[in-house]
């Protein structure tokens, strides 16, 4: 009965967070939507293909249950970072399928799969890990990355208007921010 619930909280999350960065794509340009907005090139669309790819692994490969299409392997160094963007000939529909279909996969063997079930990261320093470590990391990253998507969004918001204004909450935390400071 626990692991039920537990299963379906962290599902539950790991959906929400899913959404939210996907959500983050809704009314951009390519242009925007593929646009570096970091030092290190990171956009929305890369977002979006990292966490398709890597949730393959976590919840595929590690618990011997493959993704069914082909993705840039994680150990091969030539192609190591060249899932934070997306590619000329790929399209924002066809990577945001892409981890559609990687939820679904991933949410089979979230449903298949006892938390306790046994699974193997070879990445990690302690690679013999569960269905438990691995669900956990994954919604801790996903979260994680969401968190980064609303920050590229709000970035890019910004950008194409030049009448916005802070928030009265804005506001209040830079003067915060200032006080502490002093």
């Amino acid at each position: 009965m626990i692991e039920e619930h537990m299963k379906s909280e962290m599902l539950d999350t790991l959906q929400d967070a899913r959404q939210t960065v996907v959500a983050k794509l809704d009314g951009l340009s390519e242009y925007d939507a593929r646009r570096p907005l970091t030092l290190t090139g990171t956009n929305l669309l890369g977002l979006v293909k990292h966490l398709a790819t890597w949730e393959s692994r976590y919840l595929g490969e590690v618990f011997a249950r493959p993704f069914p299409e082909p993705l840039p392997r994680w150990d091969d160094e030539s192609l190591r970072g060249t899932d934070f963007w997306a590619a000329e000939h790929e399209t924002r529909s066809e990577i945001v399928s892409l981890y559609q279909r990687v939820w679904a996969h991933a949410d089979a063997t979230i449903a298949e799969l006892r938390l306790d079930s046994p699974g193997h990261v070879p990445w990690w320093p302690r690679p013999n890990v569960t269905l438990f470590d691995v669900l956990l990391h994954r919604v801790a990253e996903t979260s994680q990355h969401a968190g980064h998507a609303d920050i590229l969004r709000e970035q890019l918001s910004a950008s194409a208007s030049a009448s916005v204004e802070p928030t009265p909450r804005h506001d209040q935390v830079l003067q915060a921010a200032k006080a502490w400071l002093t």
